[in-house]
């Protein structure tokens, strides 16, 4: 009776340590140690913490106009997962804007736009990336013999029109005007003031006296605009063709206490407070707010295979007091 109580535990004894070692057997095969992969969790395009595409943005110079562009376009790029690399030469500088713009390709980045300060002269470079498979876009001023798919602003020549039609309508058909822009080569600047002095020159009896070229340099911008008043110290309007100019003659204004109306290109802040103080008395802005969203868009769209406009026109806006109420 005995043996057979003791043949039954050991039975039973067999049968739980067979159970235990198939068990235990069953461990090791799902151990993380052995060569089975867990799976791994993917970003998506939409994760702003692993972006999946990068995106070049070069402007012709560092300045507070471009701001509002580069907030635009990274809160658009931020929701769509997609990383942004903005880079400007301090001042206007062809060459350095070339070195930017060659830097980008040799990274490989996933579109590029660029506002190019001199179009003739960026058209290799613009299509040396076109060329390796990177989508280009141009903004405010174009490169139009280059291979650039797109040009999103407003057009150049109308907003020289539009401002010739705003100094006609102040001073009435009359008067004595000062010019001041930018660099000659650009086109956007070429541009608005062969659609100024054609508008003035046909439509009106108004004197332009003297065109002066700032070249992208604050110092000479304000410089050239004090030489100008003091040649002609009887102008009736001073017109700024480019924002450099614009910012220029808010602390011209300032200094001198005149009283002469002065229109600019451009809406940034201090040009609201300018318009409010009476520095400044209209404003013309191409919706550059607008730019950032519409880069990051359709350089996407791009990248994408898909087809965008060739011109995207953001529009002419006129801001006075008025219209700041």
């Amino acid at each position: 009776m005995i043996s057979q109580r003791r043949r039954y535990k050991d039975y039973m004894l067999y049968k739980f340590i067979l159970i235990f070692s198939l068990f235990s057997s069953t461990l090791a095969c799902s151990s993380p140690t052995s060569n089975t992969q867990l799976p791994v969790q993917s970003h998506t395009e939409t994760d702003p913490l692993s972006p999946e595409l990068t995106f070049g943005i070069i402007y012709p110079m560092a300045h507070s106009f471009y701001e509002v562009v580069t907030e635009n376009a990274e809160e658009v790029a931020k929701v769509s997962g997609i990383e942004l690399i903005v880079k400007a030469p301090d001042e206007a500088n062809l060459e350095q804007q070339i070195r930017i713009m060659e830097t980008l390709i040799r990274q490989n980045v996933d579109g590029i736009a660029i506002d190019p300060i001199d179009s003739v002269a960026l058209t290799p470079y613009i299509n040396k990336a076109i060329n390796a498979g990177i989508p280009v876009i141009c903004f405010e001023s174009d490169s139009p013999a280059s291979h650039r798919l797109s040009f999103i602003g407003a057009d150049n020549l109308q907003s020289g029109t539009r401002m010739g039609e705003a100094i006609n309508q102040l001073l009435k058909g009359r008067g004595m005007v000062l010019v001041e822009t930018g660099m000659e080569r650009v086109e956007s600047l070429s541009e608005r003031l062969e659609g100024f002095l054609n508008y003035i020159n046909n439509k009106t009896d108004i004197d332009v006296l003297e065109v002066r070229y700032n070249e992208g340099n604050k110092e000479r911008a304000l410089l050239q605009l004090e030489q100008m008043i003091d040649d002609h110290p009887h102008f009736d309007a001073f017109v700024a063709l480019d924002f450099i100019s614009g910012s220029g003659s808010v602390l011209v204004w300032k200094a001198k206490g005149l009283n002469r109306y002065a229109l600019t290109l451009g809406m940034m802040p201090e040009l609201k407070e300018a318009i409010r103080n009476g520095q400044i008395t209209i404003a013309l802005s191409q919706n550059e707010g607008l730019w950032g969203e519409l880069i990051v868009k359709y350089l996407l769209q791009a990248h994408n295979g898909k087809e965008i406009p060739e011109f995207v026109d953001t529009g002419i806006s006129l801001v006075d007091l008025e219209a700041l109420k």
